[in-house]
């Protein structure tokens, strides 16, 4: 799913005015209480050159920015940057012929995933996603690569957002093994899903690299089961993408997929393979 996990999709991402609309009132904020970017970033803990690019609308808040500027530009400042946090959606960025997808996606009382060009984008660390996006053809101009960053990073907040969700993952063990994007990439990625899969409700399942008896060769797909008990299905292919909601086609889906996770590593057996290739490193 290339919107989603940055494969291969070339379609022109939306501009974001809601970020630049956030930005531009943190920047006003700011030089409101007499604080250039040098001296407002370390009050909040973050370095001038993120905090410059989120007044640009180039980088999505961080949830805990709100709370921080509260103690260094005052209650009613705080007030303002919430009301305008508001009007943030983390479909900024997205493809316009992905964001179908991106609202099922954030409703859905069940996710499935299966992968086997690049890991999913809901569990790629920040590193992974700039290696990739760094990769796209033709080229993104620097606005698209940092709305592009910024809303994959919006999305993965669904994972601890939606607690009640059930997320399950499956990943080819050859992406793990390939180090895309060199170590320390590789390092970041192996943490993140360490890190990730440590909630209850996600499950992250590693298909190994050897496995003769493996039902994803029709390659990879998507799964949302809805607020209303419904499955739907979704599929991509280079600048092409599908919405699948025949019952008799999702249906088939599932099987597949449930035949996956039987073939897959189990949730501990897949943790303790990637802890083995993390301390290999």
């Amino acid at each position: 799913m290339a919107a989603d996990n940055g494969g291969n999709n070339t379609s022109e991402p939306e501009m974001s005015d809601s970020l630049k609309t956030f930005g531009a009132v943190l920047k006003a904020l700011r030089e409101e209480a007499r604080l250039t970017q040098e001296e407002f970033a370390p009050q909040v803990q973050y370095s001038a050159p993120y905090i410059a690019k989120i007044e640009q609308g180039r980088r999505f808040p961080p949830r805990d920015l709100i709370d921080r500027s509260e103690e260094v530009l005052g209650a009613t400042a705080a007030r303002v940057l919430r009301a305008a946090a508001h009007s943030l959606t983390r479909k900024a960025g997205l493809a316009s012929w992905f964001q179908q997808w991106a609202g099922i996606e954030e409703e859905a009382v069940s996710l499935y995933a299966y992968e086997s060009s690049v890991v999913p984008g809901l569990l790629q660390p920040e590193p992974y996603i700039r290696e990739i996006f760094e990769r796209r053809l033709p080229p993104l101009t620097e606005e698209q690569f940092e709305n592009q960053v910024a809303a994959r990073l919006a999305r993965q907040q669904l994972l601890t957002e939606r607690p009640n969700t059930t997320f399950s993952f499956i990943i080819e063990q050859a992406l793990l093994e390939r180090q895309f994007g060199g170590l320390d990439v590789t390092k970041a990625l192996y943490d993140h899903l360490l890190e990730q899969g440590c909630h209850r409700n996600v499950e992250i399942q590693v298909m190994p690299l050897r496995q003769e008896d493996h039902s994803g060769f029709e390659g990879p797909m998507y799964l949302a089961e809805t607020a209303d008990n419904r499955w739907v299905g979704y599929v991509e292919a280079h600048d092409a993408s599908m919405l699948i909601t025949d019952p008799k086609s999702v249906s088939a889906m599932l099987q597949r997929y449930g035949k996956m996770r039987s073939q897959a590593l189990g949730r501990q057996a897949s943790t303790s393979l990637i802890e083995q290739m993390r301390g290999a490193l």
